[in-house]
């Protein structure tokens, strides 16, 4: 027996280096953690366990039968994050590139199962070339095993997703169909084919990071949703979001031990909405001062700006946000911020999260670009979005709801349970300016003076029409509310509401514009 100990002693030994010392050093010089060094700087301290860790892979061919390396690329198990279970998988650079084989693919299959049979975050720590060439269609075959996975566990448990180094080809498509993707300034990348199959291709010339880096991908592309400054702070923020979320989709979202009153009246709510209504201000100052001191965590922050979305806390509860952005473009809606908007609040029902949303929208963004590009396609999206979600929805119009962009905004008639206007609110089928150019067309072109006469039909017209008291007199909003009154408010409902129960027509799946 002794014998036989100091035998399975040596194998872990042999696995703990991976690809050997030097790879391993490799990996340091390039400012990148081990996939090891990752997990255990995740992980509460001692609460890793692997699986498969003796394993090698199964390829004959190209050489490999005399390259078998324990572990086959890729470290699995499950561990703690703030005493909570967690499934993690962490691909090993140090081995073939981190490449996918058949036996890679087995051991991160076996723990997505897992997770989802126990119910606990599936979290995948990338670092991949891709498939490995060597093992031909069985690493396309793994693959596509995991993508199946993805799919599977997708509203079923949170699945988050970090970039540590290369991504390519094949690698980049699971991490697409989680629910958040992190990536490392620099060290990480993106992309279906490299800067050199491009320049083949099309002539092209581009880098890696303008073609895939962080920056590209949380600004332009909206693939991922957050842009870390290194390994360590990707990390962290992952345990930061698992700690609003639920481990899955039958539980309620965590309560922490909350440090700030409830009842307490933020009196400046009272002073950031301009009284001009074309004068623009922060709504994460409203988002700041509304939710429990210091909670919020803005999701996509560099993406579609002109809306809003995050995880912030009510009374210690778990809530999501979703608020327009008077600061750009006004804050009206185009087809990224609807499909950013859309896929959180899709997230959030999915998890039985509330959701908190604050309106400041003139309408959608017009123009031939945002026409072209499918506008009312992928506008609709967050429509459908807020119209079949079921956890509770609370809606606060801080100033302009007009238009379509109201109706979308989690109106009353949408859907939402609680529904308050602050009044500074304008709510109408289009903006005094825009109304009183078509109602008083005639009139407007036979004044003396047209501008002098504008200004006061603008202003009849928003005291007639552009208020909250009409919307309050026929049922669409509950109650016109002073800003302070807001944070109260809102806890007071997510009270009364957290017994909420809806269900929905029978049917397979809905068809959602995509």
């Amino acid at each position: 027996m002794e014998d036989r100990i100091e035998e399975l002693e040596e194998l872990r030994e042999e696995a703990l280096l991976g690809g050997g010392e030097d790879r391993i050093e490799s990996q340091h010089e390039k400012g990148k953690m081990t996939a090891r060094e990752r997990i255990e700087y995740f992980l509460d301290d001692g609460t890793f366990h692997e699986f498969d860790q003796l394993r090698t892979h199964n390829a004959h061919n190209f050489g490999m039968e005399e390259k078998q390396i324990l572990g086959d690329g890729v470290v699995t198990g499950y561990g703690d994050v703030d005493g909570r279970k967690v499934f993690v998988f962490a691909h090993d650079f140090t081995v073939f590139g981190g490449s996918l084989g058949e036996v890679f693919a087995e051991k991160i299959t076996k723990v997505m199962d897992m997770a989802m049979e126990v119910g606990a975050p599936i979290i995948g720590l990338n670092d991949s070339a891709g498939a490995r060439i060597q093992e031909g269609v069985k690493s396309l075959a793994g693959f596509t095993d995991i993508f199946h996975r993805n799919q599977q566990a997708s509203g079923v448990v949170p699945q988050i997703s970090a970039i540590m180094g290369p991504c390519a080809g094949g690698a980049v498509y699971s991490p697409s169909i989680t629910d958040f993707i992190f990536m490392v300034d620099e060290t990480s990348h993106m992309y279906i084919t490299g800067p050199g199959v491009i320049k083949t291709v099309t002539g092209e010339e581009v880098t890696q990071e303008e073609l895939g880096g962080a920056g590209t991908h949380t600004s332009k592309t909206g693939v991922a949703q957050f842009h870390c400054n290194d390994e360590e702070e990707a990390l962290d923020r992952i345990k930061r979001l698992l700690s609003y979320l639920p481990q899955n989709n039958v539980e309620d979202p965590p309560r922490v031990e909350p440090w700030d009153d409830p009842d307490r009246r933020p009196e400046a709510l009272n002073d950031i909405v301009p009284e001009s209504p074309q004068k623009p201000y922060d709504v994460t100052d409203v988002i700041g001062e509304t939710v429990d001191e210091g909670s919020f965590m803005e999701v996509a922050k560099n993406f579609a700006k002109n809306i809003v979305v995050g995880f912030g806390r009510l009374d210690g509860h778990s809530v999501g946000i979703v608020a327009n952005q008077p600061r750009v473009n006004a804050g009206t809606l185009t087809v990224d911020a609807s499909m950013k908007g859309s896929r959180f609040v899709r997230f959030c029902d999915s998890f039985n999260i509330p959701i908190v949303t604050f309106v400041d929208v003139p309408g959608y963004m017009p123009g031939t670009e945002q026409e072209h590009r499918g506008i009312i396609r992928h506008g609709a999206k967050l429509l459908y979005a807020f119209s079949e979600a079921t956890v509770p929805l609370l809606t606060v119009i801080t100033r302009k709801a007009y238009g379509g962009a109201y109706c979308v905004m989690a109106s009353k008639n949408l859907g939402a349970d609680v529904n308050y206007a602050w009044p500074t609110a304008e709510i109408a089928v289009m903006g005094p300016q825009g109304a009183v150019n078509i109602l008083y067309r005639d009139e407007l072109a036979e004044a003396e003076n047209p501008d002098e006469l504008r200004d006061e039909l603008i202003e009849e017209y928003r005291d007639e029409f552009a208020n909250p008291y009409t919307a309050t007199d026929k049922g669409f909003l509950d109650d016109v509310i002073e800003p302070v009154e807001t944070r109260s408010r809102l806890i007071d409902d997510l009270d009364m509401l957290k017994t909420k129960r809806e269900s929905q027509p029978d049917k397979k799946h809905g068809n959602i514009p995509l």
